[in-house]
């Protein structure tokens, strides 16, 4: 059975927990050391532990840095109920309704009085960047935050996507012009009930550790050792395809961010327009893989981007490889169309990606 841990929040430009198992049974063993430095909602470290790998992983979003520790960090059942049932002995309906009438309109329009008002307690209360047991409950109150709630009893908002946050003003537009409310919905029973239906796969016996970082300052870290990597397995920001912090920008406010989307704030490789920024990024990538990967390492990268063909990608990335300051072999390239794509649900007819490309290189 899937791991309930792997689908613990819906996230936009995801690869397949089996893309990541694939190439962690095939070019590691137990105990060696797999990294993503941008980990996104943590497929590949997740799937590494379960599969008794140690992992690294880093990731410039909060919200990625988050997901992950919930996944590959998480705290015990017994240690999440008791830390639910505290959060929720301590909110007083009153202070809070009050707060949330005083919110934006999208707000208001998103989320019934008494959701809104539990969400701003919890939003204030959890200490999720330092402690496992509320990097788990934020990552649970993250999945829900939005999403199909005609569907599903699952999510907190009035109707959205799952994957993103769509902008405030379209978004109180598309309510308005359909007559759609909030539901009036409990975010601790909503809690109480992930939590159980997650956990009824058990959490895997190790621990990754993850760091909220640009990856560029991994080598710096004390937790990052020269040359200790076995295996990278990641996917780079695509060319020109999204931006984290307008796509999650309802995320990253309850982590404490602005209520609006910003562009520029968190990270400034957050969508490359320009050919030239883009492959600027992914060679400080190669460096930071010189730094790290032992002789004979592997790296596994998915890419794509607008404007993008596959031999531009595989050319592109063998020319920045030259400044990982080793010797770069590419072993395979493999080419898959996108189908099923995301963006299609609320972007219909756009002209975003619509092949990745697979490389497998390993280093000497």
């Amino acid at each position: 059975m899937r791991h309930r841990f792997h689908a613990l929040c819906p996230y936009f430009a995801m690869f397949p927990e089996r893309f990541a198992e694939h190439w962690i049974r095939e070019l590691t063993n137990e105990g060696d050391l797999v990294l993503d430095p941008f980990c996104g909602r943590g497929t590949t470290p997740f799937q590494a532990v379960l599969m008794g790998r140690r992992a690294l992983a880093s990731d410039i979003n909060p919200v990625a840095f988050c997901v992950t520790t919930a996944k590959t960090r998480a705290p015990a059942l017994s240690t999440l109920k008791r830390r639910i049932r505290y959060l929720e002995n301590g909110y007083s309906p009153h202070m809070w309704v009050c707060r949330s009438r005083a919110q934006p309109a999208f707000f208001q329009r998103a989320y019934s009085t008494r959701t809104l008002s539990q969400l701003l307690y919890l939003r204030e209360s959890l200490a999720w960047s330092r402690t496992r047991s509320d990097a788990m409950v934020a990552a649970l109150v993250l999945g829900a935050l939005h999403g199909d709630t005609e569907r599903s009893p699952s999510y907190l908002s009035a109707q959205m996507p799952r994957t993103i946050s769509t902008k405030p003003a379209y978004s109180v537009r598309f309510w308005e012009e359909r007559d759609l409310h909030p539901p009036n919905r409990d975010v601790f029973a909503l809690l109480r009930r992930q939590a159980m239906f997650r956990y009824s796969s058990r959490p895997p016996d190790r621990q990754a550790t993850v760091v909220l970082s640009d990856f560029r300052d991994l080598p710096r870290l004390p937790t990052v050792t020269e040359k200790s990597v076995s295996c990278i397995v990641t996917s780079p920001p695509y060319l020109d395809v999204t931006n984290f912090e307008e796509d999650q920008w309802l995320r990253l406010w309850f982590l404490g961010g602005p209520p609006h989307p910003t562009i520029g704030r968190v990270s400034n490789d957050d969508r490359h327009t320009d050919p030239a920024s883009y492959w600027r990024m992914v060679a400080d990538f190669w460096r930071l893989v010189g730094y790290v990967i032992k002789p004979g390492g592997h790296v596994v990268i998915r890419m794509a981007g607008k404007r993008l063909s596959e031999h531009d990608v595989v050319q592109g990335l063998l020319g920045c490889a030259v400044l990982s300051g080793r010797e770069v072999r590419l072993v395979a390239q493999e080419t898959s169309a996108v189908r099923h794509r995301q963006t299609d649900s609320f972007r219909p007819g756009s002209t975003g990606v619509r092949f990745e490309v697979d490389t497998h290189f390993q280093v000497t």
